[in-house]
């Protein structure tokens, strides 16, 4: 003991860390905030932590690649020792993560602890929150089998809607205007470093806020906040009903923090790791991909909702929805606290929670396109194979090939994710049609990689042979004589 005593003492001369550690552990909190109510924060630290030691594990085996991530994480699955269950912890320990901070941020809110003198600190959640998010999409996307490749398809489509820096975003994202090589390598790095080096920055914030700040009181009605009066109040609460973090507090902390972990075994030992499932093929646009629990509410809602309302959901919603989040605390920073004496927030927390609950459910039976029913042995109508040239008529196989009715109605047969082709060449011209068929936009992947130079050819000489008699085909407005 006395040789731990004076190595310790000799650390310390040089580090200067014994003294904020005993500060750290002796700040007081209320005596009513030590309680189960305030353990959602550390629990969530913890299976952060975790997080970083099996992301680590499963990075010296995992392969970056579009071609080997696949085989990789097979390998993992079936002969590395031990490695389906750090896969298991992985991705068990991100469900957990996101549903801790959600009901970590519920609490919060309910309880009034983003008003003042904490509104950063709310602030910083919010982006915690973002960050955390973040980590499981980028995640889903490095298991890259099927649902990674069109989960990745339906994000760049989401981000390819935002209007002037949509296209931009997509290229940084994917590496190019595809799914490609580069798009794993460009994951991984957001994955293992932008992501993580974020998050643990605003965890720092946010900690350092906790400390500086001091834990929320327990919201009692009737007890308001006032900028004037509340640090001195809060400071007499601490001072003459406070208890010391360590024990008091962390004892709490420490036991919920075991159960999660516990918990967390459980899950990974009993269900095992979250795929891969097949390899990832643009081509089967048949295929019913599913995201991760905690996004199939997003993926109920593109499935069912009317395609001329996905735009305006999928980018003003966000916006309005982060946007509220920040705001609330400069908006509502003082006032009552309590739950019992705010009914709309409690409404609003349970509205909230009804319509992700709702759209989760419809999410694990929604059909990703509402018409998938139109195979390739469907015939394309007479009329429109009539006085077309060979190449045209050549385009039209390749139509039937490729499946392309499986989202597109043609002759009133086809399905309706996409838009129908009777007349897609008055609206596109040849250059849009080449560039729409192999980079891809909106809810339609590339298919640069999987047609020929002779089939893309083909396949748009058709494509610009479909327009009415009496309507002439699409011109760029550059060649147009005036």
């Amino acid at each position: 003991m006395r040789l731990i005593k004076e190595l310790a003492d000799w650390f310390d001369q040089r580090l200067q860390l014994g003294k904020p550690i005993k500060e750290t552990m002796e700040h007081p909190v209320p005596r009513r905030a030590a309680s189960w109510a305030y353990v959602f924060g550390s629990g969530a630290f913890t299976v952060m932590m975790l997080q970083f030691v099996t992301g680590i594990c499963l990075a010296f085996v995992y392969v970056p690649s579009a071609a080997e991530a696949w085989t990789s994480l097979q390998v993992l699955n079936h002969q590395q020792s031990f490695g389906w269950f750090i896969r298991a912890l992985h991705g068990w320990g991100s469900n957990f993560m996101v549903a801790l901070v959600l009901i970590h941020m519920v609490q919060v809110f309910l309880f009034g602890a983003y008003k003042f003198p904490r509104e950063l600190t709310w602030i910083v959640g919010v982006f915690l929150l973002l960050m955390t998010l973040g980590m499981a999409f980028t995640g889903q996307v490095l298991r890259f089998d099927q649902d990674a490749y069109w989960g990745l398809g339906i994000g760049a489509s989401v981000m390819g809607r935002m209007p002037f820096i949509g296209t931009p975003l997509v290229h940084s994202m994917l590496g190019g205007p595809i799914i490609a090589g580069e798009t794993l390598s460009r994951f991984f790095a957001i994955h293992v470093f932008i992501v993580p080096g974020a998050l643990i920055a605003f965890v720092g914030v946010h900690l350092l806020m906790v400390l500086k700040l001091g834990v929320n009181e327990w919201p009692m009605p009737g007890r308001v906040v006032n900028r004037q009066t509340y640090l001195k109040e809060y400071h007499e609460l601490t001072h003459k009903d406070g208890v010391p973090f360590v024990p008091d507090a962390f004892r709490k902390d420490f036991v919920f923090s075991g159960l999660i972990i516990l918990a967390l075994v459980a899950c990974a030992a009993f269900f095992g790791p979250f795929g891969p499932k097949g390899q990832p093929d643009p081509t089967v646009v048949q295929a019913v991909p599913k995201p991760d629990y905690f996004f199939l509410w997003m993926y109920a809602a593109l499935a069912l909702l009317p395609p001329q309302m996905e735009t305006t959901l999928l980018i003003i919603g966000p916006v309005i929805a982060i946007g509220f989040l920040v705001a609330l605390p400069l908006i509502s920073g003082t006032g009552e606290k309590s739950w019992r004496r705010r009914p709309v927030a409690v409404l609003s927390v349970l509205l909230i929670i009804i319509a992700l609950a709702a759209f989760t459910q419809l999410g694990t039976y929604a059909p990703w396109s509402p018409v998938m029913d139109a195979w390739s042995s469907a015939p394309i109508p007479s009329q429109l194979l009539e006085g077309r040239s060979a190449l045209e008529r050549q385009g039209a196989l390749v139509l039937q090939d490729k499946q392309c009715r499986n989202c597109h109605a043609l002759g009133g047969e086809g399905g309706q994710r996409g838009p129908a082709l009777d007349t897609v060449a008055t609206r596109l011209t040849g250059d849009e049609l080449i560039r729409q068929v192999l980079q891809g936009r909106g809810n339609m992947p590339a298919y640069g990689n999987n047609l020929s130079p002779a089939e893309t050819t083909a396949l748009v000489a058709f494509l610009k042979s479909l327009h009415p008699p009496n309507q002439r085909p699409a011109q760029d407005a550059s060649l147009v004589q005036h």
